[in-house]
């Protein structure tokens, strides 16, 4: 499917509570009351279903790294569940599961963890910092108090640091940037949904929306770019049967922004289904990449249209050539590209676009 890279969440509570952390698999799926899929874990991957919680977190990400697939480690919530809400205890520091005393514990443990583990390649500090008591203070107080954890334990990883409002918003580094020890490793990142934004791109025109989300999105955190930052949009994603308005009408200009700036990305989420979530048992999970029982693509035509940008168009490898501009076709993930001079242009792979010039003189 061409993916590289895997975000993968850690709750806080598994790095920092040795009763937690010391379940086994097969002990926490009995908890659940999951002993059904007890079966399918022991016929797959017998070899985890009794390991420790923690020893099995490890084995997954030994055998990304066994496959070529670089990981990174996404501290995403505190307590172990769904995330995210206003109200679920996990929001902000000081929240009723956000100890930040803790949390510095946990992300020092998981960094010297891996600290040998070369796949490893980034730790996103936490996912979608949000609630009524988030602020700016407390952010840069203790993001850089978390950046500074994971570099003295690891300093050979990216350390990624993540904005306010669900993540949308860094507008605030403006004014003020972050102020660490280190540099050279700091990422931003950044998500973004259609539902972001409500209903906008299916109950208006969705050339204005596209106009002013796009601004929006460089305005809370593209502006980083131009700061000589990475950007990395931690998550987005659409619905992948295709039937929701919403959803098709804001990728196609997303992936054109997203080719533009030619940002690094991930997608949620490559889970077809969920063991329980919510209560809810096998909930099948429709923006993801693969089907309710993982066994094949659940779109094909969508893995196709963002094929494209799983390449660079630009960076490391690239400095022998002449910058030029290429004309993407969100829609289909290809690239307008002239055979010859007797044949109308067409759509092909990016890879064989030819370079395109642009002016506005007559």
């Amino acid at each position: 499917m061409g993916f590289n890279c895997v975000r993968l969440t850690w709750p806080l509570f598994l790095f920092t509570n040795n009763s937690l952390a010391s379940l086994t698999v097969r002990q926490s799926f009995q908890n659940l009351g999951l002993v059904d899929a007890i079966s399918g874990i022991q016929a797959n991957n017998p070899a985890i279903v009794d390991l420790s919680l923690i020893k099995a977190y490890q084995a997954v990400v030994q055998s990304l790294g066994k496959n070529n697939v670089m990981t990174i480690l996404d501290n995403h919530i505190s307590k172990p569940g769904w995330c995210c809400s206003n109200f679920d205890g996990n929001t902000f520091f000081g929240d009723t599961y956000f100890d930040p005393k803790l949390w510095l514990t946990g992300l020092a443990n998981v960094a010297a963890m891996f600290n040998a583990t070369s796949s490893v390649v980034g730790m996103s500090l936490r996912n979608e910092l949000r609630g009524p008591k988030q602020n700016v203070n407390d952010w840069y107080k203790y993001m850089q108090q978390g950046a500074e954890t994971v570099h003295a334990a690891n300093p050979n990883v990216l350390v990624i640091l993540s904005g306010l409002s669900f993540d949308k918003d860094l507008s605030f580094l403006k004014n003020k940037p972050v102020n660490l020890t280190f540099s050279g490793k700091l990422v931003f990142e950044v998500h973004r949904y259609s539902f972001t934004d409500g209903q906008e791109w299916s109950s208006g025109n969705s050339n204005r929306a596209c106009g002013r989300i796009s601004n929006d999105i460089m305005s809370r955190g593209g502006f980083l770019l131009d700061k000589g930052y990475p950007l990395f949009v931690s998550e987005f994603g659409i619905d992948q049967r295709g039937i929701n308005v919403n959803d098709n009408r804001y990728i196609s200009c997303f992936l054109g922004l997203a080719a533009e700036l030619d940002l690094d990305w991930a997608l949620w989420t490559l889970a077809g289904s969920y063991y329980i979530r919510e209560g809810t048992v096998g909930l099948e999970e429709f923006y993801g990449v693969l089907t309710w029982n993982w066994s094949q693509p659940r779109n094909t035509t969508f893995l196709q249209t963002i094929s494209a940008l799983q390449s660079p168009f630009q960076g490391p490898g690239y400095e022998e050539c002449c910058p030029h501009k290429l004309i993407f076709h969100p829609m289909t993930g290809l690239c307008i590209r002239r055979v010859s001079l007797l044949q109308p242009l067409e759509l092909g792979p990016c890879s064989e676009s030819i370079a395109w010039n642009y002016s506005t003189s007559p």
